[in-house]
């Protein structure tokens, strides 16, 4: 069945929803190459974050064409933080979880560097003595002080970071991932319709604020 807008073209429903399903695979199929990017490069945490902005851009775009307005990429970008935070975290937590060591620990001294010196390198001891090696990082405000104690998960091959127990999570950031996704495909469905809805009608323009 074909509807016809009023500048006299055919429009195809069935064209609306094979676009509509192309820009939801794509959401999926991103999130998934973030964290693959995520797994394969633990060392590096700035790769996944470069692929993940890029693929985020590029669902923004995509589902704005989709409606034909957009608004509706701008809203992409709440739920495109959430993939990006949960599939760039996920990979690390996990491993750190799967084998990392957990201990008890001290801070015994605090190198801060940058502006107003919120990039905190903490030197840690732990309840045996022993001073670690790898320093706990920490930007930001709140830092653990000298000579407070604290929990801290270390990955063995030295692969991951050392983080602070009570801050690994990777059931949250996976849970996050998959909200993220969520919305990604509820937004892409949004714009499916409404394009179709606006083409059927004979508006093809994309302003920033058409419905």
């Amino acid at each position: 069945m074909r509807g016809s807008g009023t500048d006299g073209r055919a429009v195809a429903p069935w064209r609306s929803v094979r676009r509509t399903a192309a820009v939801v695979l794509y959401g999926w199929a991103a999130a998934a190459a973030v964290a693959g990017a995520s797994y394969v490069a633990l060392r590096w945490d700035w790769v996944p974050i470069a692929v993940g902005v890029v693929l985020c851009l590029a669902f923004a775009v995509f589902v704005g064409l989709l409606h034909r307005a957009g608004w509706i990429a701008l809203l992409s970008f709440l739920p495109g933080l959430f993939i990006l935070v949960g599939a760039v975290q996920y990979a690390p937590e996990a491993a750190l979880e799967a084998r990392g060591v957990r201990e008890g620990v001290v801070v015994v001294a605090d190198s801060a560097t940058g502006k107003d010196g919120k990039n905190h390198r903490l030197t840690l001891r732990t309840a045996d003595g022993e001073e670690l090696e790898e320093k706990l990082a920490y930007n930001g405000s709140g830092a653990p002080r000298v000579g407070e104690r604290l929990d801290v998960i270390r990955d063995p091959e030295g692969v991951v970071p050392m983080e602070r127990a009570d801050e690994v999570d990777a059931a949250g950031r996976l849970g996050g991932l998959i909200a993220g996704l969520v919305g990604w495909t509820l937004l892409a469905f949004l714009a499916g319709w409404r394009g179709h809805v606006r083409r059927l009608r004979g508006k093809t323009d994309s302003l920033l604020l058409s419905l």
